[in-house]
């Protein structure tokens, strides 16, 4: 297995990330967080969590005790979806399957949330015509592109704008999630806001073009993504809540920093966040995509927003923050961010591709390359297959 070349490591053990710190009620050793990642290994029919593979991808990125993990996105019921792939969340089959693989977790003495989402817009329409479910988002009609509204036309299944009775079920379908993950033995949960996918879509302006109170201001864009953060509060508890965002996303047709309104937003909605938490009531943290990615399909270093940065947040919400995007080959910028003591830092793409990734940020050790074409897919080859340091050495002296 290569290491990634032209890349100098560097150690970050005298960080803070290798200080322990309390999220929600889990006492972490260190501060290195699994990102949530997309992977597609779920069984179908049923979207079961894969077993043959997933005890062992967890078990593997799990061995550091003490880390945390946030698991690939599970969707939260049938009509949240239209990725066959996706594992879900929503019935007894799918909490028995996703309790073997947080037993393993919890046996190595680490801690994981299920990240959890609904498609909206992303889902493919003609999955869900097959299953007799509606291709949903904040409004009708309005597309990623023309690609995927051709799709939606030649299956008879336009974008259809959910009424206000039916953002209430996925309110509820959120609620419903939250509490199946308690129940197969996760610590917690992170609500997907983030990257253009359902709740994303009613809070950016550009997918958004409703006129009732989910639509138009700020306050009304919100409305959707607050109502599920009180729902799962209130169905598990503040502290095994987070949430991630991605303002500067254009990731699936977002603005990004094309909304002049993006700021003020976002501002509005961790505000709103905090308002919670001084009442009791705050969350286990909150996850940001920084600017540095506005889109996870492209490669490190492509597409990143020059003039943004998401240090707004911390002078308005003052609980834990996750911050990801890019930090595996620049250490120097995640020691920066670090100084913050309220800062976690979350790695994605080189945690697939390292899965001792805390060990050798630790000890300032080369990293794997990895293999893009095999992140999302059916075998375990790009699953499971990657070495530890010591095994890769010791490939390369044989």
């Amino acid at each position: 297995m290569p290491f990634v070349k032209d890349f100098k490591p560097e150690s970050l053990e005298d960080t803070n990330l290798f200080k322990p710190i309390k999220v929600g009620n889990m006492d972490l050793k260190h501060r290195a967080v699994m990102a949530p990642l997309t992977r597609l290994r779920a069984l179908y029919p049923g979207q079961i969590p894969n077993l043959e593979y997933g005890i062992e991808y967890y078990d593997q990125r799990s061995k550091r005790e003490g880390t945390f993990l946030i698991s690939e996105a599970a969707i939260i019921s049938p009509q949240a979806g239209g990725i066959d792939d996706a594992p879900g969340i929503w019935n007894d089959e799918q909490v028995e399957a996703w309790s073997q693989i947080i037993k393993k977790i919890h046996d190595n003495g680490s801690h994981i949330f299920i990240q959890f989402w609904a498609l909206g817009r992303h889902a493919f329409p003609g999955n869900l015509k097959r299953d007799g479910l509606r291709y949903v988002s904040a409004s009708d009609d309005v597309y990623i592109d023309d690609t995927r509204k051709q799709i939606a036309f030649y299956s008879n299944n336009r974008q259809h704008g959910l009424t206000k009775a039916e953002i209430q079920s996925f309110v509820q379908d959120f609620s419903n999630a939250s509490k199946n993950s308690i129940k197969a033995g996760a610590d917690g949960v992170e609500i997907h806001s983030a990257f253009g996918f359902f709740l994303n879509q009613f809070l950016d302006p550009i997918s958004n073009k409703r006129t009732d109170e989910y639509g138009g201001s700020i306050e009304n864009r919100c409305r959707i993504v607050l109502e599920v953060v009180d729902a799962c509060i209130e169905a598990v508890g503040a502290e095994k809540v987070g949430i991630r965002l991605t303002p500067w996303a254009r990731y699936l047709g977002m603005s990004g920093s094309t909304d002049p309104t993006l700021l003020a937003t976002y501002c509005y909605l961790l505000g709103e966040l905090e308002k919670r938490g001084r009442a009791g009531k705050r969350l286990a943290y909150v996850h940001l995509g920084e600017p540095r990615v506005t889109d996870p399909f492209l490669t490190e270093g492509k597409g990143m927003e020059m003039y943004g940065h998401n240090d707004f947040a911390f002078s308005i919400w003052k609980g834990i923050v996750i911050r990801s995007g890019n930090l595996a080959l620049h250490p120097d910028i995640a020691r920066d961010l670090l100084k913050n003591d309220r800062t976690l830092i979350a790695y994605g793409r080189f945690w697939i591709s390292n899965p001792d990734l805390v060990d050798r940020l630790e000890k300032g050790q080369p990293l794997n390359k990895y293999d893009r074409d095999t992140f999302l897919g059916r075998t375990a080859n790009g699953l499971l297959d990657y070495p530890t340091y010591e095994m890769a050495i010791e490939k390369l002296e044989n």
